[in-house]
């Protein structure tokens, strides 16, 4: 099986995943970017993961599409589905993002995540969210 494989599998339930099995997938000098914060090195991953499955019921990725790039990269297309205690009352958000990787030796070197921080977030937050689309209606 090849990392984008692995990749593609161990998101597949991230919420079962072994923190301690970030490093099969990524290199130790790993560079890892969100829309929340940015990481680097594979201990700074294994802590940043560790707090997110802290807060998090359930979290699976449904993976659409791996694209490779002409840099020894991959686009991955995805749909993101979790729950969270402190958003939107415990119920199910689905968030749509890509990942850009870069891989380095059969290691995982640069990891990057683009997707709607406010679909994923501020949508979610009880006060917040309403008034987020009260805003969107008002625009569109």
């Amino acid at each position: 099986m090849d990392i984008i494989d692995q990749f593609s599998l161990f998101y597949t339930d991230l919420a079962s995943m072994k923190v301690d099995e970030l490093s099969n997938i990524y290199s130790q000098d790993i560079v890892f970017i969100d829309p929340i914060e940015k990481h680097e090195g594979i201990a700074s991953v294994e802590n940043y993961f560790t707090r997110l499955l802290n807060n998090a019921k359930f979290c699976t990725f449904t993976i659409h599409s791996k694209q490779a790039t002409e840099d020894s990269g991959y686009i991955v297309t995805w749909t993101m589905k979790f729950t969270s205690k402190s958003m939107k009352w415990g119920k199910p958000i689905s968030v749509d993002g890509l990942t850009l990787l870069k891989i380095h030796k059969d290691k995982i070197v640069y990891h990057r995540d683009y997707y709607d921080l406010g679909q994923m977030v501020y949508e979610n937050i009880p006060v917040l969210g309403r008034l987020i689309t009260k805003i969107k209606r008002s625009i569109g």
